[in-house]
């Protein structure tokens, strides 16, 4: 047994599974699941005529690289999406398509990591941050490094705050813009200043862009990662990976589908790892993905929808709690009035009402743990059931 497989903590929903033993929610009120980032809107109308369309599909084993196709429709949204006209991504050279974007996080850092150096490698990480980081660093032998997030800075990590053996030791840095769970996105300063520590250290900076297509304003999409070094002439993307998925943009999590794209040096030996990774979206996976970075669409009209839920729920849920508005993605992140795992545990038993505790999102660091004594809320259902969970957290708040 491969010994790094005992240092994996247990998954947030396991934990919070183990909690909510012996709870019996009330009878009378029908559950509601704010706890899971699943998006719950309609697919696109275009699904089911695709998948009829292209059925044929499932009776070949799909290329590790993807059709031509695919790569072809994830550049042009990539390069219309951040403007990059000067150095575009190459549909040949910068771009995978994986199943997700999960499934690619944890998968390339197990290819470029090297365990060789005579000190432990380091990756970083925001903190709280999505669990899949941890998991990959910890299974490739290095060392998790933890940057704590705080309301007071917008959530956003202190850079100048790493000592310089640490950035020496750093080999990768996860980012996850907008953030998982606090919806903060990170500003073209911040990727700018962290592109120019990455060029002095020579570690990746690997960007989580799930969520980046969650956005209030239309006007102002959240800038990426590519965006930010394409603007600063950064040639052929370097250091540079980004992570994407249809999961949250188009409403199609069980379609597990997205892209990892970047440096070109770093994306073709990632493509020959998957060779034998032999993690390939399926064939008529491939071929639906191919409509859905094509339209633009369905894609507004998800965003008007979580706009539409986190006006009404914070309507209700602002005179109580101390929650804001994310700058994008669908999460509540607000700071509970009493420990975290309580508020959780004592809402589902009063209101049956789930959430999943801040603290489970975390790991202690700086002697603190930055999720304490708050509660991560996904707005993914329909209107109706977010307003009446809101409700429902309202009266168990007031009732403490």
């Amino acid at each position: 047994m491969n010994p790094a497989i005992d240092s994996l903590h247990a998954y947030p929903f396991q934990k919070l599974a183990h909690l909510m033993q012996g709870v019996t929610p009330p009878p009378d009120k029908n559950p509601i699941v704010l706890s899971i980032g699943e998006p719950r809107h309609p697919a696109p109308d275009f699904v089911k005529s695709e998948l009829m369309a292209n059925a044929a599909g499932l009776s070949a084993y799909p290329y590790t690289r993807g059709t031509d196709t695919l790569r072809a429709a994830i550049a042009s949204w990539a390069n219309r999406r951040y403007r990059l006209r000067a150095t575009p991504l190459d549909p040949a050279r910068h771009v995978v398509p994986t199943c997700g974007s999960r499934e690619a996080l944890f998968s390339v850092v197990q290819s470029v990591v090297d365990p060789s150096p005579s000190e432990r490698p380091v990756i970083m990480m925001p903190n709280p941050f999505y669990q899949i980081y941890e998991g990959a660093a910890l299974m490739a032998g290095a060392e998790p490094v933890y940057l704590n997030t705080h309301a007071a800075d917008n959530f956003i990590p202190d850079l100048e705050t790493v000592s310089d053996a640490t950035w020496r030791r750093t080999q990768l840095i996860y980012l996850c813009s907008p953030g998982n769970p606090t919806g903060a996105v990170l500003p073209v300063d911040f990727l700018a200043r962290l592109l120019e520590i990455a060029e002095q250290y020579d570690f990746i900076v690997a960007s989580d862009e799930c969520y980046s297509e969650i956005y209030f304003d239309e006007q102002a999409p959240p800038a990426g990662l590519l965006q930010v070094a394409h603007e600063l002439g950064i040639e052929d993307h370097r250091r540079c990976l980004v992570f994407q998925s249809l999961s949250k943009r188009s409403n199609l999590p069980g379609l597990r589908s997205g892209f990892v794209a970047g440096d070109a040096k770093l994306i073709q030996p990632y493509l020959h790892y998957r060779t034998y990774h032999g993690c390939t979206p399926p064939s008529l996976t491939q071929a639906l993905s191919v409509t859905a970075w094509r339209d633009e669409a369905h894609v507004q009209v998800n965003r008007a929808r979580y706009r539409e839920k986190f006006a009404g729920v914070l309507e209700i849920l602002r005179p109580v709690m101390d929650v804001e508005q994310p700058d994008a993605s669908f999460y509540l992140w607000p700071r509970t009035p009493i420990d975290d795992e309580d508020f959780a545990r004592g809402l589902l038993a009063q209101e049956n009402v789930t959430v999943l505790p801040g603290s489970y999102l975390s790991r202690e660091s700086g002697g603190m743990n930055p999720g304490r004594d708050r509660v991560r809320m996904a707005l993914v259902g329909e209107l109706d059931e977010c307003i009446e969970a809101a409700h429902r957290i309202r009266v168990f708040v007031e009732s403490l």
